[in-house]
């Protein structure tokens, strides 16, 4: 498991995929793990030897990711703002039906 985690083939193909699936789900949600596994990528990239005798190593590196991602989504949401949640019940559409006539 941890040699896995230390490969960043293996976090951009996660970040590939995550990007791939936010198609099929907006909301950013799945966009901010991705960022953030492209980010692992680079971390396993340039200190891949020295943290492969940290112990717990697994541990320490999934933290890091759900920080990233985390980091991402608030990110994302300050960029571009929430996803739309439809409208409220104040507001009127043009297509309600008004007897006021």
């Amino acid at each position: 498991m941890t040699a896995l985690l230390l490969d960043p083939w293996i976090w951009l193909a996660a970040a590939c995929a995550l990007a791939a699936l936010e198609i099929l789900a907006p909301g950013y949600i799945l966009l901010g793990f991705g960022l953030s596994a492209a980010a692992m990528a680079g971390v396993a990239a340039l200190a891949g030897g020295a943290l492969a005798e940290t112990p717990r190593l697994a541990l320490w590196l999934l933290a890091v990711w759900a920080a990233l991602a985390l980091a991402a989504w608030w990110g994302l949401t300050r960029a571009f703002g929430r996803p739309s949640r439809g409208r409220s019940a104040g507001e009127r559409d043009i297509n309600d039906f008004d007897n006021s006539l």
